[in-house]
């Protein structure tokens, strides 16, 4: 039998998960009891569906997916009915589950397992783990571009290409803030670029925070020249046909690096955000300033950029140490 679900896909993700723990429950040999039990306690199901109907209207669409997805594998893999009764344990096997059955790496299952916490913490239920039950991942040392590869790479785009891929590099915006840059963004008497929001567009910054970034004399210049040429009635700085928002971004960029002679898994978008951080570090400016630039809530993010140098000039220190 098929059950109507709507046209709206939230309404037809709750409905999706309020049965699957219906079935669960059914499978398991227990009575079904889809909303509140006679003693009002509200049921594991009921409780996903409000919460994740109040991350649809609160929440950007990514962090609404991220959620949906955490919750739905929990709700499967935890055979309670109630809200009150989730136990230690389930939350624990609800690890084990993510990674023997859906097979996920280290990380997802640390971004669902803290989905899942929120998720309790939002409805009043805490203590149920320690510090030590949170699932462990290896924290990858983020990669560069060196700057031989850069060289090779921006000698292989056009004109319109190595603009596009040096704004990243010299403002290390993330990919939708480049996307939603507007021309007003771009202060050409201050030399800084600011990330704002775009009601219009229905965009906000990550983290809700505005900021402003320097320009770089050279891209300021690029810049100044692009914006004689492009299309005066459009006020995103790098639009598609009908001033909308550029979405291939990351095809390009390794179609590029094919064209180019380099390996395209080597390149992606975020590395360049990743290499914007680390020259400014070494290039001395301090972590505070790099945190405001990037938009980072909190420093620990900012120092993982603090990536060992293995310049020249480096190795001329070391060898003075030890001469």
């Amino acid at each position: 039998m098929r059950l109507s679900v709507g046209k709206n896909a939230a309404d037809a993700s709750v409905r999706r998960l309020r049965k699957e723990a219906e079935l669960n429950a059914v499978n398991a040999g227990l009575t079904v009891v889809p909303e509140n039990g006679s003693n009002g306690q509200p049921s594991i199901a009921a409780a996903v569906a409000e919460y994740l109907e109040e991350t649809r209207i609160s929440k950007k669409p990514r962090t609404f997916a991220a959620h949906s997805m955490a919750l739905g594998y929990f709700v499967e893999s935890c055979p309670k009915i109630f809200l009150a009764d989730i136990a230690r344990k389930d939350v624990l096997e609800f690890c084990a589950f993510l990674r023997d059955k859906k097979q996920q790496a280290p990380r997802s299952v640390y971004n669902k397992f803290e989905s899942v916490m929120t998720f309790l913490k939002a409805n009043g239920i805490r203590g149920l783990v320690g510090k030590n039950d949170w699932p462990r991942y290896v924290e990858e040392e983020p990669e560069i571009y060196s700057k031989a590869e850069l060289k090779t790479f921006l000698s292989a785009c056009d004109a319109q290409e190595k603009l596009w891929f040096e704004f990243f590099l010299m403002t290390g915006e993330r990919e939708q803030e480049v996307m939603y840059t507007y021309w007003s963004d771009i202060k050409f008497t201050e030399s800084i670029v600011r990330v704002t929001h775009k009601p219009d567009r229905g965009w906000t910054p990550k983290t809700y925070k505005e900021r402003e970034i320097p320009i770089p004399a050279k891209l300021f210049k690029a810049l100044k020249a692009w914006k004689a040429k492009s299309e005066q009635t459009c006020n995103l700085v790098f639009p598609t046909a009908g001033c909308n928002p550029k979405l291939d971004f990351l095809d390009c960029c390794k179609a590029i690096a094919k064209r180019a002679g380099l390996n395209p898994d080597g390149f992606w978008l975020h590395k360049f955000r990743a290499t914007f951080a680390t020259l400014a570090l070494w290039a001395g400016v301090d972590l505070r300033t790099v945190q405001q630039w990037l938009g980072h809530s909190h420093i620990e993010s900012t120092m993982r950029y603090l990536k060992p140098s293995r310049s020249q000039q480096v190795r001329e220190k070391v060898n003075k140490i030890f001469s």
